[in-house]
């Protein structure tokens, strides 16, 4: 799992299990802030065999990530 801090948010590589195998996501959630983080499925229509190679596949995303939004949209 692969993490990555902004101002107001914090970032982390994530899995969703789907029928099939596993989709590339990224859990956000505000700092110091309580609560279920959003999860964001990246790589969309992208399916991964197990869920290393799709937490790897999402880290790799991570480090695109420019920045999250109030609403906890992601900005590329």
């Amino acid at each position: 799992m692969a993490r990555k801090a902004f101002e107001h948010f914090e970032a982390v590589s994530a899995v969703i299990p789907g029928e099939g195998g596993y989709h590339a996501a990224i859990a956000v959630k505000a700092l110091g802030g309580a609560g279920a983080p959003s999860f964001h499925k990246v790589l969309e229509g992208q399916t991964f065999k197990t869920a290393h190679a799709a937490d790897e596949a999402a880290a790799k995303e991570l480090t695109r990530l420019k920045d999250v939004k109030e609403d906890s949209d992601l900005l590329w």
